[in-house]
């Protein structure tokens, strides 16, 4: 595994290398609050699975040691809301599924675990659970069943609001992109075929009605949607 970041600059198009995690890994699950990052879990060079976090300012452009998790997690996601940090889900050891997410007050500087938080919502195969929050609430994308999400706080369950868009093809939730941008949902996949794909991008603004996903662009391409990133929303 390369130990490296890169940092992108959207005024110069261009990647420079950033400054090295304090404890490199992959898999990691993350989220970003203006000028900070906060990543956790993931896996290090030898393959351990991590329960470390860490936090970056892109102001001084440094990596801070935060405190660990209670569980040790990879292939997890992340989401900021309501001024905390929420690690959701993953696997652990032995390639044991993890349905708790885990809650890191930025106040305390304490976790604390949120039992049955995922369940669902990824396997040892799929994909991290895919996760984004518009207007302080955590939406989620159900790629096995292909139904939107929404996490009620105060049941700590999941309420399904529809479906997600038809065309939204995945491979175990590998190649669909599920973001917030301001305060719309965004979900970025396509059919596929052996001759290449089709990567369409739909919106939703949420409101107390079903999804009706609006097409906003379509473009013919053969790749693989591997990731992705929203700036500037």
């Amino acid at each position: 595994m390369a130990q490296i970041v890169f940092r992108y600059s959207i005024l110069t198009n261009s990647w420079t290398r950033g400054e090295v995690m304090n404890s490199p890994r992959c898999l990691f699950g993350s989220a970003s609050v203006g000028e900070k990052a906060y990543v956790a879990g993931g896996t290090d060079a030898c393959g351990r699975i991590l329960s470390s976090a860490e936090l970056y300012n892109s102001g001084t452009h440094t990596w801070t040691p935060l405190p660990s998790m209670n569980r040790a997690r990879k292939c997890c996601s992340g989401a900021f809301m309501d001024g905390k940090f929420y690690v959701i889900g993953g696997v652990t050891n032995n390639n044991v599924v993890l349905t708790c997410g885990e809650e890191y007050d930025t106040q305390s500087q304490s976790w604390r675990v949120i039992e049955n938080m995922s369940g669902g919502l990824n396997g040892v195969i799929g994909a991290p659970p895919l996760n984004a929050v518009v207007k302080n609430e955590l939406y989620a994308a159900d790629y096995s069943e292909k139904d939107l999400k929404k996490y009620d706080k105060k049941k700590n369950k999941w309420i399904t609001l529809g479906k997600l868009p038809e065309r939204s093809v995945s491979m175990n939730g590998w190649g669909l992109a599920f973001r917030a941008c301001g305060e719309r949902l965004i979900v970025i996949g396509g059919p596929r075929t052996s001759f290449g794909g089709t990567i369409e991008l739909y919106s939703w603004d949420p409101d107390d009605k079903p999804p009706v996903w609006n097409l906003i662009a379509r473009r013919q391409v053969g790749n693989f949607v591997y990731n992705c990133a929203v700036m500037g929303c």
